[in-house]
């Protein structure tokens, strides 16, 4: 059995904390106040790209646990039914990681094509949910707009996502 140094050790344990971290940080941004009137019915949904990106690219190292917690988490921060975003991307992440073969060694195209797909579903699942748990048929729009900027800017992000995922390469 080959000892690892601490130092060696502890970089290493950073390292592979990098895809919970920046699924936290895309909670967090999400769900911070902007200041601008509507801005919050047409955020773009930055935890889903992070449990689909990483789901695809590192399952490994973001567990369905961690998915679920992180879920939980942004229900409360953002206030919507506790429970729906948790089902919502623990969902994702299981299309993720059982899909992955099919994406890996794609083009990016073929990615995103993949992920618009995944985010109307989970767009179209979230809304119903949410009527159902209100007991009222909600208004559409704001869900269909926040798909519509999801899906738009998601090169975008995972651009950031793959800068974080160089650090990983060692792990």
């Amino acid at each position: 059995m080959t000892q690892v140094p601490v130092g060696v050790f502890l970089i290493q344990t950073l390292r592979a904390t990098i895809p919970g971290l920046t699924l936290l940080l895309c909670i967090f941004v999400a769900s911070v106040p902007m200041g601008l009137p509507y801005l919050s019915d047409v955020t773009p949904f930055l935890s889903l790209m992070a449990v689909y990106y990483w789901s695809i690219y590192r399952p490994d190292l973001i567990p369905a646990v961690v998915v679920f917690l992180a879920g939980l988490l942004q229900d409360v921060l953002t206030g919507g039914p506790v429970g729906l975003l948790a089902l919502v991307l623990v969902l994702v992440h299981g299309i993720g990681v059982s899909q992955r073969g099919v994406f890996l060694g794609k083009s990016f195209q073929v990615e995103w094509w993949g992920f618009g797909l995944v985010t109307v579903g989970a767009i179209l699942f979230a809304w119903i949910a949410a009527s159902i748990y209100f007991t009222t048929l909600i208004d559409s729009r704001a869900f269909l707009v926040q798909g519509m900027l999801t899906i738009a800017i998601y090169p975008l992000v995972t651009r950031l996502f793959s800068f974080a995922a160089r650090g990983l390469r060692t792990v």
